[in-house]
């Protein structure tokens, strides 16, 4: 584990950024770069051993998490799909069947993959799915529109969320399939967004798309959205080690900058207001990765981590934002202009990090509503 952690944190400092403001300009990771990342094996970090990964457990894939994500949430984008919400469906609930077809092209980043849930009327309302699966024979034949679509412009294999039980609501009659780019699936292209250049998002749209029943996750319907939580408990982790990482980040580039430009006769670093930054930010820091450490833990030993992920979701993502905003006064007027510091790509890179998987505002509603459970009983 030690030496793959040295080898992240390597092609991260040594690779990685010196690419970082390139691919901002150009939206686009080199295909060289992705061809090192399938060849060190990043692709399939949470893949079990079986089936070409490398088995991580969640408390090892944080960890890497942590490290990789020290750098532009291009490059976790890319990689993070296929070793989080691109396969882990297959993974939890797949038959064997399933995870030999698709998992080993997976592992080797032959095949990227991502999550298709969120629509335009689904968002925080997750159940709210409108795609339908009717059953055809020994297909089922898909209609609707999915949003915000994390790598959908280049995603081969996409883990589709849809209604196959007509007249049901919410979370009953929803099943999940793994469906290959193919006729009657169209990707739209990649949205203008605030930040996060080299991460493409966009709509997919699937028009009688013909989906063949083999490709029902775990051959079952109506428990597509058992497996789609399943997904989100562990992917909420994982995420929340991805927002620790840019935060780790950022200070180490405030604390290099404030020590070395003076104001005044001395370095910014001894003002003590420029201090209470930097301790508020390491402070937050270290309690995001304690609790993801412990809740990862947890989940390794087999216990519900509902609750906890969601809390490390809800902590890791605004800390991360707090720390980017200090970051950007440490810096100083450097801090807001792309020519002179990497921390204004940083800032708007990290905002998404408090609205998808779950906005900050969602996650304080199920923790309100777990613990009130947890007293009731």
């Amino acid at each position: 584990m030690e030496t793959l952690l040295a080898d992240i944190r390597a092609f991260v400092r040594e690779r990685w950024h010196p690419l970082e403001d390139r691919i901002d300009r150009e939206g686009a990771i080199p295909e060289d770069v992705v061809d090192e990342l399938r060849r060190k094996g990043y692709f399939g970090w949470s893949i079990p051993e079986a089936y070409g990964g490398l088995g991580l457990t969640t408390e090892e894939l944080v960890l890497c998490a942590m490290e990789l994500s020290q750098a532009s949430v291009a490059l976790r984008a890319r990689v993070g799909t296929n070793t989080g919400i691109g396969s882990e469906a297959l993974v939890a609930d797949g038959t064997e069947e399933q995870k030999r077809r698709w998992l080993p092209r997976m592992a080797t980043g032959e095949l990227t993959g991502c999550l298709a849930l969120t629509e335009p009327d689904a968002g925080s309302e997750a159940t709210n799915i409108q795609t339908t699966a009717r059953r055809d024979g020994d297909h089922f034949v898909l209609n609707g529109t999915k949003r915000f679509i994390t790598n959908a412009p280049l995603a081969d294999v996409f883990t589709v969320i849809a209604r196959t039980e007509p007249g049901t609501r919410g979370s009953a009659g929803l099943s999940a399939f793994f469906v290959e780019r193919s006729p009657g699936l169209t990707t739209g292209e990649p949205y203008r967004k605030m930040g996060q250049a080299g991460s493409p998002v966009s709509d997919v749209m699937f028009q009688d798309c013909r989906v063949h029943a083999s490709q029902l996750i775990g051959g079952r319907e109506g428990v597509g959205f058992q497996t789609v939580m399943k997904v989100l408990n562990k992917q909420r982790l994982h995420l929340s080690a991805l927002c620790t990482g840019p935060a780790i980040r950022m200070l180490d580039l405030a604390i290099a900058h404030t020590t070395q430009r003076s104001q005044f006769g001395q370095a910014l670093a001894n003002y003590q207001l420029v201090q209470a930054m930097i301790a508020d930010s390491r402070t937050e820091i270290f309690a995001a990765r304690s609790m993801i450490l412990e809740a990862a833990r947890a989940r390794d030993r087999g216990e519900d981590v509902a609750l906890t992920a969601s809390m490390c979701k809800y902590f890791a993502s605004e800390m991360c934002g707090r720390v980017a905003d200090r970051a950007v006064q440490m810096f100083g007027g450097s801090g807001y202009i792309a020519d002179f510091s990497p921390i204004e790509r940083y800032f708007r890179d990290v905002r998404l990090f408090r609205l998808y998987e779950g906005t900050s505002q969602i996650h304080q509603l199920n923790i309100a509503k777990q613990v009130l459970r947890e007293a009731a009983a």
